[in-house]
């Protein structure tokens, strides 16, 4: 289980080997469909290098009753991936159009 603290438009994702890794949130959203939060994020830094692909992290994530923090919940199910998919292929349909 990964844990995530978010400031402003990062969050800390802590992983298996409790390594902490600062990641910035690409975009979060809601599935009613699946009853979940979803958050897709990438290591901070990694778009400072043009060469190299970015890659991109999914969690679902249920937050804690302060909103502060919460947990994160690997993918587990295909349509859950299609769904994620989709919506990054639009967020990044409307970022090329800016």
């Amino acid at each position: 289980m990964k844990e995530m603290d978010h400031g402003d438009n990062h969050i800390t994702v802590v992983d298996e080997q409790g390594n902490e890794q600062l990641c910035e949130i690409l975009f979060t959203f809601d599935s009613e469909e699946f009853g979940k939060s979803y958050v897709l994020y990438y290591p901070v830094g990694a778009d400072d290098n043009d060469e190299e692909e970015i890659e991109i992290h999914a969690s679902s994530f249920v937050p804690s009753e302060d909103n502060q923090d919460g947990d994160l919940q690997p993918i587990e199910s295909d349509e859950e991936w299609d769904l994620i998919e989709e919506m990054l292929n639009t967020f990044l349909e409307e970022q090329d159009e800016e």
